[in-house]
């Protein structure tokens, strides 16, 4: 069984082949131009937060204080894909809860100039516990889900998997 982290969920609910890819280590391009925009943006914005704490199938972002709490922030470039940010930060809290670590999250998309506060719920973890049955029975296979046209392909830095 592989174990599940918060970029596997991100991919998990944009592209099951990108999670099949991910979780065998066939790693996308690192010259894609969206790919570099992403770190050019993670490392310009919050210059003054607490950058990168990562443990565990977690890579998050930011982490600090907010109102006694705390705080754990994912920076994205932009809210087009808003469910499958809201998933990784979500994967995030429900890892910190299950060693008693209590926390509250951010998506952050400094472009947009947007803070959406996010707070784990029973509902999210129950849908967690679906998308990690699920993302164990894509990454099981022996070879990856066909690939399937979407909006997201023409972006995608694994699209040379796919499109060639």
């Amino acid at each position: 069984m592989k174990k599940i982290t918060g970029t596997l969920i991100w991919y998990y609910y944009i592209c099951p082949r990108e999670v099949w890819l991910m979780a065998h280590e066939l790693d996308p391009s690192q010259d894609n131009q969206l790919i570099e925009l992403g770190r050019l943006i993670h490392e310009e914005s919050y210059q003054r937060a607490k950058k990168e704490f990562e443990t565990a199938g977690m890579k998050i972002d930011i982490f600090g204080k907010k109102e006694g709490k705390l705080l754990v922030a994912e920076v994205k470039k932009s809210s087009r894909y808003l469910q499958s940010a809201k998933m990784q930060l979500s994967f995030y809290l429900y890892q910190l809860k299950k060693i008693n670590i209590k926390a509250t999250g951010e998506l952050l998309i400094p472009k947009e100039k947007k803070r959406i506060p996010v707070e784990l719920t029973p509902e999210l973890e129950d849908e967690l516990e679906r998308t990690f049955e699920a993302i164990q029975k894509i990454i099981s296979q022996d070879t990856p889900p066909e690939p399937v046209k979407i909006g997201f392909c023409n972006r995608c830095a694994y699209k040379e998997f796919c499109w060639v």
